[in-house]
């Protein structure tokens, strides 16, 4: 039977298991033998991973053509005007081409969220807005990218669901085989 682990990776944690520069990896937190990430997560980012020694399953998490949704709660710079938000939602030009339609909304805070350390940089006089994003691509630092292309860099970015799966109150570093 396929070994399947939902996994909270912190900030600042490679989303590998090989050792790299003395940086945080997977094998700090996982000891399961034979599994590997479908797919990857940011060293800066945070939130669920999904590990699996199931090549199959890995493929179809992680591979573009199977278009699986991702969703995120990114925490951007300034309000987000009416403007930027349909650029998201229309498709955003990158370096790279243009991004297929996100699906974006306004999200309050999360009552569950978890401090960060170091916490991300407070400005007094610059607001934030949390976005709820899904997409469908799974680019390089790609939510990271589509909100700096509209003029709101993100500031924290957590994953909280992968196609079926959600993180479910697992808090960073934790994990849990399905």
């Amino acid at each position: 039977m396929a070994k399947t682990i939902l996994f909270n990776k912190p900030f600042q944690v490679i989303s590998q298991f090989s050792p790299m520069d003395g940086k945080k990896t997977l094998a700090d937190y996982i000891d399961v033998p034979g599994i590997y990430p479908a797919g990857r997560l940011d060293f800066d980012s945070e939130g669920l991973m999904l590990l699996t020694d199931d090549g199959q399953l890995q493929a179809k998490i992680s591979h573009p053509k199977h278009k699986q949704p991702k969703c995120y709660l990114a925490q951007v710079e300034q309000l987000p005007s009416r403007k930027a938000l349909v650029a998201l939602r229309r498709g955003v030009e990158l370096k790279d081409g243009v991004t297929a339609p996100a699906k974006v909304q306004l999200a309050d805070e999360p009552e569950w969220l978890w401090p960060r350390n170091p916490p991300i940089r407070e400005r007094r006089d610059i607001p934030t807005q949390w976005l709820e994003i899904e997409i469908h691509e799974g680019r390089n630092r790609q939510v990271r990218r589509m909100t700096a292309a509209v003029g709101h860099p993100t500031l924290r970015l957590i994953r909280v669901r992968v196609a079926d799966w959600s993180l479910d109150g697992l808090v960073p570093g934790e994990w849990r085989q399905l």
